[in-house]
């Protein structure tokens, strides 16, 4: 009943959200719409979210530890970021077309240029402005760690831009983690029917941390390093940074 009552609040918030983007892109050339329909999302599947700090709203990289497919809706909503994805996503039925109307930077993620064309990508999407989210862990982090941050997709920060700055941000499920976490070998239809079934509301933190200045910090090897220190303080951990770090102990 849980999950039939939450995926009925997910496709009415679509159906509302969905004309009144394409009406205020007619009208204002603009739309908020897609960051709402996020938050919208996140509330009716029953998270409840506290902010700390401020996100920055223009030439800004968020990079992030990766827990859930939950964290989109999370980082989406409350700062309006777009996304890097893998561009098979972009033909998904549903899910392709709302990555594009958020603006998702698709990168052909298969190919040995893969890196590089997700660098000119970036930089494109963060030269005009546009803020964008990254998981430099590079794949949701299994269990509940935070893994090692990958320098190589950070490249699209060197050289640096001149207005462009990084903002860590750190997601806190508290003692969700447990329960939200991607499971080794978990498919994601059973992640989501999970989730999604979940008793009560959800409290999750997002703490929006001291912004690092590319030119300042660096390489993107010393950028990584520096954001993911970053994220594992504000989690309360401590860790090198070559070592996955848990946020819960395992039962």
């Amino acid at each position: 009943m849980r999950l039939a009552v939450r995926a009925l609040g997910v496709l009415l918030g679509l159906i509302a959200c969905v004309p009144l983007h394409y009406l205020s892109l007619l009208i204002l050339r603009s739309s908020h719409w897609p960051r709402r329909f996020l938050a919208w999302t996140a509330f009716a599947i029953g998270i409840e979210v506290a902010i700390e700090g401020k996100p920055i709203d223009r030439h800004v990289l968020f990079v992030s530890n990766h827990i859930s497919w939950l964290d989109i809706l999370l980082l989406g909503g409350s700062a309006g970021a777009a996304f890097v994805s893998k561009e098979e996503v972009a033909r998904w039925p549903v899910v392709g077309w709302l990555a594009r109307v958020n603006r998702t930077v698709f990168v052909a993620r298969a190919e040995r240029s893969a890196v590089k064309g997700q660098a000119d990508a970036l930089r494109v999407a963060l030269s005009k402005g546009q803020p964008v989210a990254l998981f430099p862990e590079g794949t949701v982090a299994p269990d509940g760690h935070v893994l090692p941050f990958r320098p190589s997709l950070l490249a699209s920060l060197y050289p640096p831009l001149a207005e462009v700055t990084v903002q860590p941000v750190a997601i806190d499920y508290g003692e969700a983690t447990k329960d939200l976490a991607w499971l080794d070998g978990e498919t994601i239809v059973s992640n989501a029917r999970r989730v999604l079934s979940h008793r009560g509301s959800l409290k999750v933190v997002l703490r929006f941390l001291e912004p690092v200045d590319p030119h300042l910090a660096g390489d993107r090897k010393a950028l990584a390093a520096r954001s993911r220190e970053a994220i594992v303080a504000a989690l309360g951990a401590g860790a090198s940074a070559d070592e996955p770090v848990p946020l819960y102990a395992p039962q």
